[in-house]
C-alpha cells in the first residue's frame, strides 16, 4: 500500500476524446515523483470499442458515435448519468499488479452497493460487477510503464436502452442495470465521493479533492 496522496479532481460532464486524450499526455509525461489522480467525469452518449474489440458486438450505433480506444475489453456505452472514473495511477507506488488492482476496483464497487443494501457479485474471467446476473459496472484499464489510465464505470441514474444496441464487454444478451432501477435515488457526484474514499481506503491513499 502507498501512504501517498491521491487527487480527485471532478471534471464535470466532457467529450470522450478529449478526456481520453488527456489521460494519455498525462500518462506518458507523469514522472516518478506525479501525484497519481482519479478523474470523475459524464460523457454524453458514446461507445467505446477496446483495443481488440470486435466489430461484431456493436450491433447498431445509430446516432450514437463510436470511438476506437486504447483501453483493454470490448465495446461499452457511456452516457449522462453513469459514474466514470478514470484511474491515473502508479503500480509500483501501490505495490499491486494489474489483477489485484482489478479486484480492489471490484472491491471497492461492491462494498458501495452493500452499504445500499444491494448485494453484487463479481463474475470469474469477467471483470465488473453483477447485480442478479445484470452488469451495474464496467472496468477496462490500460498499462503503460506500470502507470495505468481508463478505469470504470458504474450505472447510477441513466438511459439504459443504449445498452441493448450493442453486447454488452462482448457477451450477447447480458442484462444491464442502474442504482435507479434498483430502488437507489442518488446522483453521480454522491456516488462518485462514497466510491473515490472506498478506492482510497482500499489502495492504500490519502484523498486530495481538486474541483
Amino acid at each position: 500500500m502507498s501512504g501517498e496522496c491521491l487527487i480527485i479532481r471532478h471534471l464535470g460532464r466532457q467529450g470522450y476524446t478529449r478526456v481520453w486524450r488527456g489521460m494519455l499526455d498525462f500518462t506518458t509525461q507523469r514522472t516518478a515523483g506525479s501525484t497519481s489522480e482519479i478523474w470523475i467525469v459524464e460523457h454524453p452518449p458514446v461507445f467505446t470499442q477496446g483495443q481488440a474489440g470486435k466489430a461484431e458486438h456493436l450491433l447498431d450505433a445509430g446516432d450514437i458515435p463510436v470511438v476506437q480506444s486504447d483501453r483493454g475489453g470490448q465495446v461499452t456505452y457511456h452516457g449522462p448519468g453513469q459514474l466514470v472514473c478514470y484511474l491515473l495511477l502508479d503500480l509500483k507506488e501501490i505495490g499491486i499488479g494489474i489483477r489485484s488492482l482489478v479486484n480492489g476496483i471490484e472491491e471497492a464497487i461492491i462494498q458501495l452497493l452493500s452499504e445500499q443494501g444491494i448485494t453484487a457479485t463479481r463474475k470469474p474471467g469477467a471483470p465488473g460487477v453483477y447485480v442478479n446476473g445484470e452488469k451495474i459496472a464496467a472496468i477496462g484499464l490500460r498499462v503503460k510503464k506500470q502507470s495505468t489510465y481508463h478505469g470504470l464505470s458504474l450505472n447510477v441514474n441513466m438511459d439504459l436502452q443504449p445498452f441493448s444496441r450493442i453486447n454488452p464487454c462482448g457477451y450477447p444478451g447480458l442484462a444491464v442495470t442502474d442504482l435507479a432501477a434498483l430502488g437507489i435515488d442518488t446522483d453521480v457526484v454522491s456516488v462518485a465521493d462514497k466510491l473515490t474514499a472506498k478506492l482510497a481506503g482500499i489502495l492504500g491513499y490519502t484523498l486530495m479533492e481538486i474541483a
